[in-house]
């Protein structure tokens, strides 16, 4: 064996040697995206009933909502109806019902009022 031959050897060796330790490396990066593969089908499959459940849930909140939207409808409408009914009955009723409460506390008042003088010819006032 000539110098040559034992270089060509050593080398033979060494390269033999990165191969096996490429080929070790490459088993392990497969290795790897296999767990990868496997815990993103895991995750897959706990997350699609997940997101089919917030759909339904969802459409469920929207259902909820657009009732709660013909109810916010209603009461804006008796809101605006009670407003109207109010106007109607201080134009029509309410200074005619103020003058009757205004004549009848003056009566009551100059009926009261003769039979309570104090000395002063004031009346007191009550508290």
């Amino acid at each position: 064996m000539s110098l040559g031959d034992i270089a060509g050897m050593i080398a033979a060796l060494a390269f033999a040697f990165l191969v096996f330790r490429l080929g070790s490396v490459i088993g392990k990066a497969g290795k790897i995206l296999d767990e990868t593969r496997l815990s993103l089908r895991s995750t897959t499959e706990n997350v699609q009933p997940t997101l089919l459940k917030l759909t339904d849930t969802v459409s469920l909140t929207n259902e909820q909502l657009a009732r709660v939207d013909g109810i916010t409808t209603n009461v804006s409408a008796m809101t605006t109806n009670a407003s109207a009914l109010t106007s109607l009955f201080a134009a029509t009723l309410g200074s005619p019902v103020v003058k009757v409460a205004a004549f009848t506390y003056g009566v009551r008042s100059a009926l009261s009022a003769s039979g309570t003088k104090s000395a002063g010819g004031r009346r007191r006032r009550r508290g």
